[in-house]
């Protein structure tokens, strides 16, 4: 069995417990470590008791440099305890100096790099960007493998910009499915004069999206509401729940457990915001956020900004609803004529699709866990990143 020392930023993130347990399904036995962000109880995990380095916070960059210096000095002491891993997966650059002081301490255990999202940091041009980019050079250095969520992250930043050099792992967003019991999308009906729902769901970041959303409602009188549920980012806003509260369109339902309540959440709606503005231009323009494949798996069209890998996705395959700007007049047009018609003809496209392109199973568990082992063999001449893809990559091309 595959030992897994897997460094995370954030022990409270959601996806950090998929990733795991998409790491056990796989064969593999994970060793958690990393800080704590927050108190969000519901990213827990069954039988994994995580070792904490610290606690850090959102938006304040310093403190948590201070955070990660520190547990780089305890971390001999803190690993004592436990077995000595096959393979460090470190999410985030933030992490990677702590793989390669706890990779030394093992003896040099292979290192993989998870990075899901480009950080601003290291797309400036000027004397911060080039720092923030040899940074992640040379604590990078020792990774044998990239791991990351969109074929555009790769195309972007990491053949042009980033330092790393090392095959890359394309491991999409998709849902988390165990069981083998693959179904087909639900069926749909809307009581006749229920106002359209549009989910907001996951990590909650976006102002602009809020902005957005909230002038959308109100103009649309009643006919659209906007429901939220997940993690917001409270440094990102003012006062997020007195802005939610002052909306008459608007509410913010809590967290939830991924991928338990996927299926209840969505059913409650008729629509997926996977729209990102937070790094506008950037990484928001070449993900491909957890809310697509969700929303498509259980029956919620994702509305999309052209441009973006995401509306690039949802457009291939015929479920996409993409608007052509982030004016609220451009939401408002798009959806004046939008009728029961329009949403039938659109979900049956998602329907002949089914739930195949959406989910990752056990045999994708097990592939990516296989690809993780493989870094305990000889290495390979360095070379530019090369995309080993997942059956969701191969499907598209």
């Amino acid at each position: 069995m595959l030992r897994v020392l897997y460094l995370v930023h954030d022990l409270s993130d959601p996806s950090v417990r998929r990733r795991v347990l998409m790491l056990q399904a796989g064969g593999a036995a994970v060793t958690l470590a990393g800080f704590r962000r927050g108190e969000n109880r519901l990213a827990d995990i069954e039988g994994v008791t995580p070792l904490e380095l610290g606690t850090t916070a959102d938006a304040r960059f310093a403190q948590r440099l201070l955070a990660i210096a520190g547990a780089a000095a305890l971390l001999p002491r803190r690993l004592a305890g436990i077995a000595r891993p096959d393979v460090i997966l470190a999410r985030n650059l933030e992490m990677l100096p702590l793989a390669g002081r706890a990779s030394t301490r093992f003896g040099g255990v292979p290192i993989a790099y998870e990075c899901l999202d480009v950080h601003r940091l290291l797309l400036q041009n000027g004397m911060a960007g080039r720092a923030v980019r040899a940074a992640e050079r040379h604590f990078g250095r020792k990774s044998g493998l990239i791991v990351t969520s969109s074929p555009a992250f790769v195309e972007h930043y990491f053949k042009p910009l980033s330092g790393i050099r090392a095959p890359v792992h394309l491991l999409e967003n998709q849902v988390l499915e165990l069981d083998g019991g693959q179904t087909g999308l639900p069926v749909r009906t809307r009581p006749a004069g229920e106002p359209w729902r549009i989910g907001w769901f996951g990590a909650i970041r976006c102002r602009k999206s809020l902005d957005l959303l909230s002038a959308f409602t109100r103009q649309m009188e009643g006919r659209f509401e906007v429901v939220l549920r997940g993690r917001p980012a409270y440094s990102e806003f003012d006062d997020f729940d007195g802005l939610v509260a002052r909306e008459p369109f608007l509410r913010f339902e809590g967290p939830y457990r991924n991928p338990e309540d996927l299926s209840a959440i969505y059913a409650d709606v008729d629509f997926a915001w996977a729209i990102d503005f937070f790094e506008e231009g950037q990484n928001s323009l070449w993900l491909l956020p957890n809310r697509l494949y969700e929303g498509c798996r259980h029956g919620a069209l994702p509305i999309v900004l052209d441009g973006t890998e995401t509306a690039r996705l949802a457009l291939q395959r015929g479920v996409g609803i993409a608007l052509r700007d982030g004016r609220v007049d451009t939401l408002a047009n798009r959806f004046s004529a939008f009728d029961g018609d329009a949403y039938r003809a659109l979900y049956a496209n998602l329907v002949k699709l089914g739930a195949g392109p959406w989910i990752a199973d056990r045999g994708d568990c097990a592939a990516f866990v296989q690809r993780l082992a493989a870094l305990r063999q000889p290495a390979m001449p360095r070379a530019l990143p090369s995309l080993v893809a997942n059956k969701v990559d191969c499907h598209d091309r």
